[in-house]
This record gives C-alpha cells, sequence and structure tokens, in this order.
C-alpha cells in the first residue's frame, strides 16, 4: 500500500512536471479506497517475489558456476601433482642406471635433472606459459634422455610457430615425449629414434611424436598408461575443441594432439 501510494503521487508529479496533469483518483467510501489500495498491494508483492525469485536463481547459478571452477582448479592441480612426480621418478630411473654402469655421465645428468626441476617449481605456477619456455623444457629433457644412449639414437625435433610469446598450459606436451622415450626408445632394441614435430598457427596447435615399438596392441587396441590418461584428462578439464590419439602402425607408434587454443575454458 505504501508502495503503491508513493507510486500514485510521483506518477502525478511527473505528469505535473510534463505539464500533463494527472488528477488523483477520488473514491466515494473507505471500502472502495482499500479495496483499490489492496488489488496493487498484492501485484505488488507479486512482482516483488517474482523479482526476488530470478535475483535468488541467477545467485545460485553463480554460486555453482564458481564451485564448478573451484573443483575444475582442484582436480586440475591435482592431475599436475601427478605428473611431476611420474616424471622424477622415470627420470630417476634413467640416473640410477647409468650410476649403476659408473658413468662419467651420471653427474652431468644430475645437473640437467635439476634444472629441469627448477623450472618446474619456479616458471610452471601459473596457468600458462610462453610457447618458447615449453619447448626449453622439451629440449632439455631431451638432452637429459640422450646421455643415456650413443650415438644409434636418433632425434627429430621440428617445430613451426607463428608466435613464441603465446600462451600454453604448463607442461602440457612433455608427457607425450617421455613417453616416446620410456615406451618406444628403451624397449626397442635395433634403430631407436624420436621424431617430433610441433606447429601452432593462428591457434591451431600440432604435436606429433613418432617413436618405434615392438609391442603388439593387439585386438583389444592401446592400452594408455598414467601419463596418457592424466594428459587426456588434462585437457578435458582445459579445452572444449581438442584431439588426442595413439596409434601402432606396425613398428611405429604415434601420438597425435591437435588443439584449439582459443577454446580454453
Amino acid at each position: 500500500m505504501i508502495l503503491y501510494s508513493y507510486g500514485s503521487y510521483l506518477w502525478r508529479l511527473l505528469g505535473i512536471q510534463l505539464h500533463v496533469y494527472t488528477a488523483l483518483r477520488d473514491f466515494s467510501d473507505v471500502k472502495h479506497v482499500l479495496e483499490n489500495q489492496m488489488a496493487y498491494s498484492m501485484g505488488s508483492v507479486f512482482f516483488f517475489g517474482i523479482i526476488r525469485h530470478v535475483y535468488n536463481y541467477i545467485k545460485l547459478k553463480q554460486a555453482q558456476q564458481l564451485l564448478r571452477i573451484e573443483k575444475q582448479a582442484a582436480e586440475l592441480n591435482y592431475l599436475r601433482s601427478q605428473t611431476n612426480p611420474h616424471f622424477l621418478f622415470n627420470t630417476l630411473n634413467n640416473i640410477y642406471s647409468l650410476a649403476r654402469d659408473k658413468s662419467d655421465l651420471a653427474p652431468e645428468s644430475i645437473l640437467r635433472l635439476s634444472k629441469i626441476l627448477r623450472f618446474m617449481l619456479y616458471e610452471t605456477g601459473g596457468t600458462y606459459i610462453a610457447v618458447e619456455q615449453e619447448l626449453k623444457i622439451i629440449t632439455d629433457y631431451i638432452a637429459l634422455e640422450k646421455l643415456r644412449y650413443d650415438d644409434s639414437l636418433h632425434i627429430n625435433f621440428n617445430h613451426d610457430i607463428e608466435d613464441m610469446k603465446q600462451a600454453l598450459p604448463p607442461l602440457l606436451l612433455i608427457p607425450l615425449v617421455e613417453n616416446a622415450f620410456k615406451h618406444g626408445v628403451s624397449e626397442t632394441r635395433t634403430q631407436p629414434y624420436v621424431d617430433i614435430h610441433l606447429s601452432i598457427n593462428k591457434r591451431q596447435l600440432a604435436f606429433v611424436v613418432k617413436n618405434p615399438t615392438e609391442a603388439f596392441s593387439g585386438e583389444g587396441g592401446i592400452k594408455e598408461n598414467i601419463g596418457l590418461s592424466n594428459l587426456r584428462r588434462q585437457l578435458e578439464l582445459l579445452f572444449t575443441d581438442f584431439n588426442l590419439s595413439v596409434q601402432q602402425n606396425g613398428s611405429v607408434f604415434t601420438a597425435t594432439l591437435k588443439i584449439n587454443l582459443a577454446s580454453h575454458v
């Protein structure tokens, strides 16, 4: 009733300001006054009830969206926390083999590993890093792995990138390179090689890693290890448009990753 009363006088005041006289209604008795006022009062309650409901619904949706984002961030951090120990475990195994053979390359391998871990600790804490930093960590990892092998290991690493400063989630590509060495080169007795190609043009990323394999996948298909499964889940959390495929053609294992970087969630 108060809202209706104020509204009536404000409407009349507006009419006066516009030089249009708006007269207040006259009622014959108090009963008609109350009937009129109650009708508008119930309408006001209904109207503001709807507004209140819409407001609460929007706030609830915002809270749900925030909770979903926080949940995804927590899961992504968990997946990344799995990646680093997995990487460290595999690398320490490689250094152990050098130390067991009393190789003079063991100290150098430890030094290279410390550089990589320092980078992981101080440079990959954010949401993004520059592509050139991701290339550097891949190059350092390849150099570390090459210490285990003689000149029979052939590595081809090339890239075609239009902008080295563009953003990329940290350590997104290294699992495929690590997988090529652990499940490819180390299990191949003859002519080991790793062929890596990275291209990023117009926000379209294509990363292809090939390595020899002597394991036969069989009719059950290729079983993904923890590194590939972890990477696939990270991609699901980070992008809406991507494709990660692994296939074995004879003695060649190929991992292909394609991402529309503009589809980052």
